[in-house]
Parts: structure tokens; C-alpha cells; sequence
């Protein structure tokens, strides 16, 4: 294995991606769609602040919500998802993000609102076209088309996020999380804020964009009220394998430190890394780990929330080559949490948690603390330790 910086190995990493892609791509061709959507919408981040914004719906009718519900992915092969996703038509028309108003954005709100699947049609201008993008940000999708109308049939709205969109003196901090509080799927309120949904003064978010901030803003909120809870007491290791990813994320004693580790290899196993730190203090830099950091910050503030404790944590990510297509980061917010799940080994310290997690890794364990300013800090003494 010859080590490379991220950069290059993203770089042939999403070559191997696309052309994966274009190989399976869905080679539907017609200016006319019609099906169920999820439902799903998905605002593009090329050309802002004037974006490319539109639904995203399958040629079949019926209960289509787990084409793009990630929460239901949990255990579903590559294969499924990636096919979930390039059975989507993705429509898109030009709109500025400052202006989330007019009948075809409003159409687009009320589609997101929708309780259930929503019998949907799409005109294109011309025919969708096949598309091989990918990004291991957002999930995939599938053929793409100019929008030249759209109907969407009435449909049921969720009343909790109903209440949210026509509340225009809540800010959009606050209802992600009364939303989140409320039960509703992160994945569902990361597309109403990407349609311009929350806050006073509304704007379209690309999607990619409010993944990241609504991963950010709930964990951020759990986080700042864990600092009075009881410190756990003892070091415990969770793995677990999906898609072609490994987990391995270790709970320890201390002030809250939190440090998620990537390591990815190309098809010629070169492996590249990516590390992010964050203390009480917060992140004041956009991690290397990119969205990753975030979702997986998410799952472990959660567990902690939910188990009424304090830790630091480590998140060690390894990303096999049988990972052949991204199909969006999602997939380490529920990789993370599923790890969560699943009963934790007891470990004397969090040096020898590293090296039992080692054992179901390839990387070896050096590489991953020469990489660690998490190391690093725990070797230096808080005030707290000297009372």
C-alpha cells in the first residue's frame, strides 16, 4: 500500500464511481414521467445562488418511500440502493436560492410535506438523459430532465412539519430540532430545509449543504447539554460492518473529545486518510472527513443522550474496496448507529481498544494515531484533573 494525500485519492476514487455508473446507469429517454414520488426533491449546489431545484420521481406507481428513506436502509445490499436511487428522474429547473416563492417551488414544499408516497408527473423540455454523477456526499440518482411542468396530487401533509413551514417566526435552528424531538426522520427534515422551508428570512439550501447542517445542529444541541451528565465509566468498544464500510468507534472517560478517522483505498490499493478534531470548544475548521464527521457526531451524541452519559469518543472509518459506489452519507450516520446498537466489548483503555479494533482492520494501528490529535490531547492534563 503507498500512501496518498485525500485529494488523489478522491480524485481516482470518483472515476471508479462514475464509471460504474455510466456502466449501470438507467437508460430511461422520454420527455414524460410518471409515478410515485417518495417523496423526494433535490436541490443541486453547481451555479449557486442560482441552482437547479426539482423532484425526483420513479416510472412506477405505489408505495415508492423507501427509495429514499435512508432509516430503511440498514442491511439492504449496495446493489438495492444503488438501484433505488438511478430509478429516480431527477427534475430540475433553474431557481435563485434567495427566492424559495412562486407555484412551482410552493409545489415542491407541499410534495416534501406529503405524509406518503404522492402520484406525481413531469414534462421536460426534451428527453431525461442518462446521468453518471456521484459524490460521496449525497446519494445518486438517475436520469435528468429540464422541467417543463409538474403536477403532484394532493396528498396529506405531516402536521408536525406542516406547522413549522407556516410558523415564519420560528427560526430554522429551532425547528430542526422541535422536528427532530418530534420523531421525524433526519433524513426528512434535511429536505425541508433544503426546499427553503424554516426560518425568517428562507432560502433554497443545495442538498448536500443541509445534510451537513442539520447533522451539525442537532448534534451540536445534544452535545451542549451533555456537560453535566455522569461520566461513563469505563472504555467500551462497538464495531460493525456494512456496504463495504468498517466501524469501529470507541467510548472512553474524560471531557467530552470527539475524533472521526477515514481511511479509503483506490482499485490499485493506495489508501488515503482523513481526520477531524473537535473538543468542547467546537470545530473551527470543515473537517477532512467532510459531511462524515458530522453524520457520525450525530449517531454518538445520540447514543450518549440516550444512555444519560459523558464520554470522549473515537470513530474509526475503513472503506473497502467493495464499497464500489457512494451512495451517500447517510450510510455513516447509520453505520455508526447501528455500531451503537449492537453490545460493546469492555476494554481496559482506549490505546487497547484501538488495537482489538485493529484486529478487524487492515490499517494498522500506528497509522491511525500518527494521524490523531485525539491522542495527543488526552496526554495533556485538564484543570479539572487537578481537583
Amino acid at each position: 500500500m503507498v500512501p496518498r494525500t485525500a485529494s488523489e485519492i478522491r480524485r481516482s476514487l470518483e472515476s471508479n464511481w462514475n464509471e460504474y455508473l455510466s456502466k449501470y446507469a438507467n437508460l430511461f429517454s422520454s420527455n414524460y414521467v410518471e409515478g410515485s414520488s417518495p417523496p423526494s426533491v433535490f436541490v443541486g449546489s453547481y451555479g449557486y445562488p442560482t441552482v437547479l431545484v426539482g423532484p425526483m420521481v420513479p416510472p412506477m406507481h405505489g408505495n415508492t418511500e423507501v427509495m429514499d428513506l435512508p432509516e430503511a436502509w440498514a442491511g439492504k445490499k449496495l446493489e438495492d440502493i444503488v438501484n433505488y436511487r438511478l430509478s429516480m428522474v431527477r427534475g430540475v429547473q433553474a431557481v435563485k436560492v434567495q427566492e424559495p416563492r412562486g407555484r412551482y417551488v410552493e409545489s415542491l414544499q407541499d410534495l416534501v410535506m406529503a405524509e406518503r408516497s404522492t402520484p406525481s408527473e413531469v414534462e421536460f423540455v426534451g428527453n431525461a438523459m442518462p446521468s453518471s454523477f456521484a459524490d460521496s456526499e449525497s446519494a445518486p440518482y438517475g436520469p435528468i430532465g429540464e422541467v417543463k411542468s409538474a403536477k403532484f396530487a394532493n396528498s396529506s401533509p405531516n402536521g408536525k412539519i406542516q406547522d413549522m413551514y407556516y410558523d415564519k417566526d420560528v427560526l430554522a435552528r429551532d425547528a430542526i430540532l422541535e422536528l427532530y424531538n418530534d420523531g421525524i426522520e433526519v433524513s426528512k427534515i434535511q429536505k425541508c430545509l433544503s426546499v427553503g422551508m424554516f426560518g425568517r428570512e428562507r432560502k433554497l439550501v443545495p442538498t448536500r449543504w443541509s445534510i451537513t447542517a442539520t447533522d451539525d445542529t442537532i448534534s451540536k444541541a445534544i452535545i451542549s447539554e451533555m456537560i453535566d451528565l455522569p461520566e461513563i465509566d469505563c472504555c467500551q468498544l462497538f464495531s460493525f460492518q456494512h456496504l463495504g464500510n468498517l466501524y469501529a468507534v470507541i467510548l472512553f472517560p474524560g471531557r467530552w473529545m470527539f475524533e472521526m478517522q477515514e481511511a479509503w483505498y483506490d482499485k490499485d490499493g493506495n489508501i488515503g486518510f482523513g481526520s477531524a478534531f473537535e473538543d468542547a470548544s467546537g470545530l473551527f475548521h470543515y473537517p477532512e472527513t467532510a459531511g462524515a464527521h458530522f453524520a457520525s457526531r450525530l449517531a454518538v451524541s445520540e447514543y450518549l443522550a440516550d444512555k444519560q452519559i459523558r464520554a470522549g469518543a473515537l470513530v474509526l472509518r475503513e472503506i473497502r474496496p467493495e464499497y464500489i459506489v457512494p451512495v451517500g452519507v447517510w450510510q455513516v450516520r447509520e453505520g455508526v448507529r447501528m455500531a451503537l446498537r449492537q453490545k460493546p466489548m469492555i476494554v481496559p483503555s482506549l490505546e487497547e481498544g484501538l488495537e482489538i479494533a485493529c484486529g478487524s482492520l487492515s490499517v494498522d494501528k500506528k497509522e491511525w494515531i500518527s494521524r490523531s490529535r485525539l491522542f495527543k490531547e488526552r496526554r495533556q492534563k485538564s484543570i479539572a484533573d487537578f481537583f
